[in-house]
């Protein structure tokens, strides 16, 4: 028996078996990850929504007290409350709250897209050996507290800042303009901040792109801006889509820019939801907030993923 030659196949199985166990390590420790660090704070929170506000520590009634019985559980699912939800689809303040996040968070994602995109395409075409400080100089400002950045903004966005100062030198205003406490000053700092984001996906995947591609559609007699629009725009669509995902998620829960730079006219959800957890101590009405705005953030996800298995599968 031991005299029988073995196929490809056969000697290749042994070789795979012995990798399982790496390859089950790969799988197990992410699923962990998501289990500890996701699912767990995501249902305490779902549990939290499904409670009502009471005037003690902590400021909410709790439920499913496990160590309480089956008795104890089975009263507490019958008190189960959905009235921080009906409070939020009743209250104009959280709705516009979430239209104006919505609204902030798609704007800044589409300026983010009009600068970044030539941005990472001239680091792209840019010669090999100037490559690395291009990147460099767009991953800079990440040296720096994020905290710190949005203070330096609000010292150059006052009246008397270098911003107005520039302008009067420039005589582009007579008087200096207040930009503080405003939309723009909330859309300058989300694009400032926000905007390596956009640029390293989409150069990622312009520094991969094969430039014969571009000598093929001109060799076939299509202009450059053509070549552009039919090979390099849809090849770079995977890093456009990672790119505005990366910016449009953290945008829309955003609350350090906007609670600095803006105005109570700009306040977001994740102000919002700061609000109502520290200042009105009313957690059941932030924690169904938070997963209102949990579901907003995975629908982009999900189409997202769904355009990928299309892409992936191929049409049938």
């Amino acid at each position: 028996m031991s005299d029988i030659p073995q196929t490809g196949q056969d000697r290749r199985r042994p070789r795979r078996e012995r990798r399982l166990p790496g390859s089950r390590l790969l799988v197990v420790i992410p699923a962990l990850w998501l289990i500890v660090f996701f699912l767990v704070p995501f249902f305490i929170v779902g549990k939290i929504s499904l409670s009502q506000t009471v005037i003690a520590q902590p400021p909410y009634l709790p439920v499913f007290d496990l160590a309480a019985g089956f008795e104890q559980l089975k009263q507490d699912l019958a008190s189960l409350s959905l009235d921080a939800y009906g409070l939020i689809a009743s209250d104009a303040l959280y709705l516009f709250s979430y239209f104006k996040s919505v609204q902030v968070a798609l704007i800044a994602t589409a300026i983010l897209l009009c600068i970044g995109f030539p941005i990472a395409y001239a680091i792209a075409r840019a010669p090999r050996r100037w490559q690395p400080v291009l990147f460099m100089l767009v991953v800079l400002p990440f040296w720096t507290s994020f905290l710190i950045r949005i203070y330096a903004w609000m010292n150059i966005l006052q009246r008397d800042g270098l911003f107005n100062q520039m302008l009067l030198a420039l005589g582009i205003v007579d008087t200096p303009p207040a930009w503080l406490a405003s939309d723009t000053a909330v859309m300058i700092g989300l694009v400032y901040s926000y905007l390596p984001f956009m640029v390293l996906p989409i150069y990622a995947t312009l520094e991969r792109m094969d430039e014969t591609l571009l000598e093929a559609a001109a060799d076939l007699g299509a202009p450059r801006w053509k070549a552009f629009w039919l090979v390099t725009l849809p090849l770079a669509r995977p890093g456009i889509v990672a790119g505005m995902l990366l910016c449009f998620i953290p945008i829309l829960g955003e609350f350090v820019i906007p609670d600095l730079l803006g105005s109570s006219e700009t306040a977001m959800i994740g102000q919002v939801l700061w609000t109502e957890f520290f200042s009105n101590k009313d957690w059941p009405v932030a924690s169904a907030l938070a997963v209102v705005l949990l579901a907003l953030l995975l629908w982009p996800i999900l189409l997202y993923q769904r355009a990928q298995i299309r892409v992936t599968e191929g049409p049938r």
